[in-house]
């Protein structure tokens, strides 16, 4: 019996059958408006050809970019076109050219990366979820701290820069394997270097100058249903945005009032505010520790949140483990076999608590009950940010004054799904 080629299922590009253009209709009393759509495709050798395929092989799919038209409900309105991003991108170099997921982990990154557009910012999304984000003072340095705090996870991953690609980041990136490099633009002997990577989708979007513009638009979201049917929503929006639009932590219960009894320093608001941004791109139940401007451990989609919390903190140290094997030994510390190097490890991690002592914690819905903040006060955290509302949101702001910990809120829910 012959043996059959799997791999040959991910080198095969579909040809879809969706049509040229598109339009959705919206109907009421007042008369209809339509949003209108053309298909996106690239220029691969002489053949036009539009995404590779949907979320697995064998699934047919088309991109489609919004070129005309506009939606007004109440008092909402649809972000107009003209203002691409992730649905007009330059492809500079293709080798596998995208798939959906390779354009919906982009348009996730960007959707992270806009609200750091004053400085030098990476984000590396894996499966629709940032495994790293950080600013630097370089866009050499954002990199390596984005990808250095989950490596492992960034493999294979799409990559956002919201800086010029500069040759020193461009080697950096090329010690580990990407599907997906975006940046604003590529400095001479760039692309030279990512060539050496013949699989590598090397896009441009030359509007990622205008990131900000997109911070508070709305577009329509649509998910569908088994049966066909479909869920229609407006794209989710923070109304947090500042340091002054944050809540201290307060709460009456049965008729007791409850207060944090420290605010944040300014250090602390900047960091809170950094992982709330990053938080909106994260699937829900979600919890994320943040420190010095970049993520320490990101738990996604747990069904609860002290299960996700714990998720999240033991991903800061293992994490923390391979970061220093890598840096020390050039080995990923699940091949390292000197049983003595990794005893070295493991205690500088456990005294270092992950590096999560310090940090701030992130959650994009509220905490229950105390269970939920502890898990981050006995690993070091100096502040919390979160939605607010429980029932119980006394027993969090307890926990935190027991610790000398702070806790702000947003008075915002920050669910994915």
């Amino acid at each position: 019996m012959a043996t059959k080629d799997f791999k040959t299922a991910y080198k095969t590009i579909m040809d879809d059958h969706f049509p040229d253009k598109m339009e959705l209709s919206f109907y009421d009393d007042k008369g209809r408006q339509t949003l209108f759509y053309d298909k996106v495709t690239w220029q691969i050798g002489d053949v036009l050809k539009g995404l590779r395929y949907g979320e697995n092989p064998g699934q047919e799919a088309a991109l489609y970019k919004l070129v005309n038209g506009n939606l007004h409900l109440g008092e909402v309105t649809c972000i107009q076109p003209g203002l691409y991003l992730a649905s007009d991108i330059e492809l500079l170099q293709s080798g596998k050219h995208p798939g959906k997921t390779n354009i919906t982990d982009t348009d996730n990154a960007l959707n992270i990366l806009k609200f750091f557009t004053d400085t030098p910012t990476t984000v590396i999304v894996k499966h629709n979820n940032p495994c790293g984000v950080a600013k630097g003072k370089t866009l050499a340095d954002s990199y390596y701290r984005a990808n250095i705090a989950d490596r492992v996870a960034a493999f294979g991953g799409a990559i956002a820069l919201n800086r010029p690609v500069d040759k020193e980041t461009a080697e950096l990136i090329l010690e580990n394997y990407s599907e997906v490099v975006v940046a604003p633009e590529y400095e001479n002997g760039v692309l030279d270097l990512f060539a050496q990577k013949k699989n590598l989708r090397v896009l441009k979007i030359e509007n990622m100058d205008r990131l900000s513009e997109f911070v508070g638009k709305r577009f329509v979201d649509f998910k569908s249903l088994i049966d066909g049917g479909m869920i229609v929503q407006w794209s989710y929006v923070p109304i947090t945005k500042i340091k002054d639009d944050l809540i201290p932590a307060q709460t009456i219960y049965k008729g007791k009032e409850y207060k944090i009894n420290r605010l944040p320093t300014q250090k602390e608001y900047d960091e809170l505010l950094f992982g709330w941004f990053v938080e909106s791109g994260i699937t829900s139940n979600s919890v994320i520790f943040v420190k010095d401007g970049a993520t320490v451990g990101i738990g996604t989609g747990e069904q609860d949140r002290v299960g996700v919390a714990e998720i999240a903190r033991d991903k800061a140290y293992r994490k923390l483990a391979d970061r220093i094997c890598w840096e020390r030994y050039k080995t990923p510390y699940n091949i390292l076999s000197d049983k003595d190097k990794k005893t070295e490890i493991d205690e500088e991690v456990k005294r270092n608590k992950g590096g999560l002592t310090g940090s701030c914690m992130v959650s994009d819905a509220f905490f229950p009950f105390r269970d939920g903040v502890e898990v981050g006060i006995r690993e070091g955290i100096t502040a919390i940010i979160q939605p607010g509302g429980s029932e119980r949101d006394f027993e969090s702001i307890e926990a935190c004054n027991e610790a000398g910990v702070a806790m702000v809120y947003t008075g915002q829910r920050s669910f994915k799904h």
